[in-house]
């Protein structure tokens, strides 16, 4: 296992970070998982035992029950709380009264306190906005977020599900108040759906924020279960719950190549889609969830997975984006003034 710095922090983080969207199964989010207690505290173990440090959930999962498991469960394993980065979210809904959602101070001051009880500790390791709140200021988010922090209740920020401007935007804010900026994005990202680098990825690097990825293996699409032309709802995305969206028709041309490339490797479809990300110099973690120990298993294996410089490219080719305005101009434009 592999650490990296958490964007411009000097936090280490495994490569791999252990989500749990998977605990609980209440409303929602049945339809992703529904570990109890005793299945969520051997993915606990069996991830703590293979180096990741790195656990995260959010309020709204299983409404607060993933948090409970969660904070149960390293209580459980005995592990110790200052060797784990423990991340969750705030954004949305939580209740039936119209200031139960959001990005208020209101809310989030509350919700804070609600995630500290259920997590069972005294301070969050990473606090992220789950998603833009686009009736609320920013400038309100960020200055709550910078109180959490000097209050010991918060030890670092994050975003989740935002656009380039609106990050932007925020981290501008911040630094010209000496707030504290948010030092990582939580998106999806993956081989088969690599839009994250039109815009925020280039902002990443940029400005130094680390890069914490959510479902990549698109929604189980890149698990291996999936065959073009195949009939049938195995596996997690059907009818009624068919996301993250994605152009399936070049998912299984990406497809196509790890196939193959998995079995000349000795290895499954889905470790060659984790390795791909981890050969990405944007990301910091990719957030890896399972139903079962043996999910976990195949996916831990993922950091094992080297590829030559032929087969990244291969990967790469197919899974390229269409070039789109303005980048297609820049690399018409931009040829007389690259580094060396």
């Amino acid at each position: 296992m592999k650490y990296n710095l958490l964007g411009r922090t000097g936090l280490l983080v495994s490569e791999l970070c252990l989500g749990t969207m998977t605990f609980g199964g209440k409303g929602m989010f049945k339809v992703i998982g529904s570990q109890g207690q005793g299945i969520a505290d051997e993915l606990v173990r069996k991830s703590i035992d293979a180096g990741i440090n790195f656990i995260d959930t959010a309020n709204v999962y299983s409404e607060g029950w993933s948090e409970e498991i969660t904070g149960q469960a390293i209580r459980n394993v005995g592990l110790n709380r200052h060797q784990l980065v423990l991340a969750t979210k705030v954004r949305g809904t939580m209740g039936a009264g119209p200031n139960e959602k959001g990005l208020t101070r209101a809310h989030i001051m509350h919700q804070v306190e609600e995630s500290l009880r259920r997590l069972n500790t005294d301070y969050i390791d990473l606090y992220q906005m789950h998603s833009y709140d686009p009736l609320t200021p920013i400038e309100e988010t960020v200055r709550t977020f910078d109180d959490l922090v000097r209050s010991g209740k918060v030890r670092y920020v994050g975003a989740s599900n935002v656009a380039a401007w609106q990050l932007m935007k925020a981290l501008s804010y911040a630094k010209h108040n000496n707030f504290e900026p948010f030092v990582s994005l939580q998106a999806y990202y993956t081989i088969a759906g690599r839009d994250l680098e039109r815009e925020l990825i280039p902002l990443l690097n940029d400005q130094n924020v680390g890069l914490m990825v959510w479902s990549p293996l698109a929604g189980g699409f890149l698990s291996g279960k999936y065959k073009r032309n195949a009939t049938g709802e195995e596996g997690r995305r059907t009818a009624t719950f068919d996301f993250p969206p994605l152009n399936k028709d070049r998912a299984f041309d990406v497809l196509d190549v790890l196939t193959p490339m998995a079995a000349a490797k000795n290895a499954t479809v889905a470790q060659l889609a984790l390795a791909w990300l981890l050969h990405q110099k944007a990301v910091t973690t990719v957030i890896i969830g399972a139903n079962k120990l043996e999910q976990l298993d195949d996916n831990l294996k993922a950091t094992d997975i080297k590829f030559s410089t032929e087969e990244l490219s291969q990967l790469n080719e197919v899974s390229k984006l269409p070039m789109e305005y303005p980048g297609w101009m820049f690399e018409r434009t931009g040829y007389d003034r690259k580094k060396e």
